[in-house]
């Protein structure tokens, strides 16, 4: 019989891997904390149309990406392709907007039908951070600043930059796609393959577009920053003024867009040039007219959102993780001997109770050489020897498996003390 396989794009995170997750958790979790942002967590399967009218019908993403289906009632449902929206639709429901400000985040996977590559997934993770009632650059500018101090954490300042744009009020975006797209039917023809498509269904995509040709044909195209109104560039001046105040560089790319409609002036990303074409760790801005879009009072809102996956391969590729935070198991327990089995379990369990040691006990017998390979492959610093003799004295030997040091014995009564010792010397 032909084993059932994992559905492509869809990758299996295997336990040598979880503990990079886990670190970049960890410290998203701490930073997000310091600021005094709330979990939310949402359904990954919301409805259909709550996409199609955040996102737009006539996007990549709704025509031809998302996961969607009719259950048994005949409701069309859909997997969720990014958090935003469903954290709007949470918020809005559950009555988290009217007359109060919110700080949220939340992680969890997304999906998207996309081909599959390196740093890219049918179904991916993100982090993202959503903030609603604040319509000020005060708050564009804490968001900056919160994700420039997690690369800060992580050690990846250094590896990243920032990019700055902002798209202005819907009126000044819709004047300059009308213009927009008069220039660019006339050299049609020389745009590419994805560029020809966006110009009836997302032109100012084309913005962004990654052939050198079609970014040639922009020289020449109406300059957006021409067509913004007053209060946006004021925004965004107030944002940049706080930005150099708080030392955080960063560079203006007027072609800096959004791929969804509801982003409104503040558009920003991280980028890097460690992870070949997939460069984005991080992208956000304003969306002030989604929460009014979607049945809901006119809300100010901004939120980026950082792709756990991408951020996981630019820890690797620069080496980022300690080896500390690769390490599960801090003592690993082998016995010999019946009553040393049998001592092994009750003396791990009071470890446990005495201390915050990670502890793994060697089950199912086995030879002294073959569970001190286990203990070695466990990546423990220390291995607890038990043996019948040693349950007739009350000690345990130790013995330290990631430096040069010699074995002791200890009194049950202080393991819990010298094995701390020994770990964090």
């Amino acid at each position: 019989m032909a084993k059932i396989k994992a559905i492509r794009g869809m990758n299996d995170i295997l336990p040598e891997a979880t503990p990079v997750w886990q670190y970049l958790e960890k410290h998203v979790q701490k930073v997000l904390g310091a600021y005094g942002y709330a979990e939310i967590r949402m359904p990954i399967v919301e409805q259909t149309e709550l996409f199609k009218r955040s996102i737009g019908e006539v996007t990549d993403i709704v025509e031809k990406e998302m996961y969607t289906f009719d259950d048994r009632n005949g409701d069309s449902l859909t997997l969720r392709p990014e958090g935003t929206a469903g954290c709007v639709r949470a918020a809005e429901e559950n009555g988290l907007l009217y007359n109060q400000v919110q700080r949220l985040w939340y992680t969890g996977p997304m999906f998207r039908h996309e081909r599959p590559q390196k740093g890219r997934y049918r179904q991916f993770h993100q982090i993202g951070v959503e903030t609603f009632g604040m319509q000020g650059p005060d708050i564009d500018a804490e968001l900056i600043l919160l994700t420039a101090r997690l690369w800060r954490q992580l050690g990846l300042l250094d590896s990243v930059r920032l990019q700055l744009n902002t798209l202005g009020s819907s009126d000044a975006r819709a004047c300059y796609k009308q213009d927009l797209v008069q220039y660019l039917l006339g050299c049609k023809d020389q745009l590419d393959e994805d560029s020809q498509r966006r110009l009836d269904s997302n032109p100012m995509r084309i913005l962004d577009s990654k052939a050198e040709s079609t970014q040639a044909l922009l020289n020449d195209a109406p300059d957006f920053h021409d067509y913004l109104d007053d209060e946006s560039l004021e925004h965004f001046d107030v944002l940049k003024s706080l930005l150099d105040k708080a030392g955080i560089a960063y560079e203006v790319n007027p072609r800096l867009v959004r791929g969804l409609d509801y982003y409104c002036k503040t558009v920003f990303e991280w980028v890097t040039d460690k992870l070949g074409s997939q460069g984005t760790v991080c992208a956000g801005g304003r969306y002030d007219g989604l929460v009014e879009q979607l049945g809901g009072k006119a809300t100010p809102a901004v939120g980026f959102a950082m792709g756990i996956e991408r951020l996981v391969l630019l820890l690797e590729t620069l080496d980022a993780v300690p080896a500390a935070a690769r390490q599960t198991v801090d003592v690993y327990i082998a016995s010999m001997g019946a009553d040393a089995a049998e001592q092994s379990l009750l003396l791990a369990e009071q470890l446990r109770h005495d201390s915050d040691l990670r502890i793994q006990l060697q089950c199912g017998g086995g030879s002294f050489k073959s569970q001190m390979k286990k203990a070695d492959r466990s990546g423990a610093a220390v291995a607890l020897i038990l043996g019948d003799d040693e349950v007739a004295r009350g000690v345990a030997t130790l013995k330290p498996l990631r430096r040069e040091a010699e074995q002791i014995q200890v009194s049950w009564s202080q393991l819990a003390t010298e094995l701390t010792t020994i770990i964090n010397a």
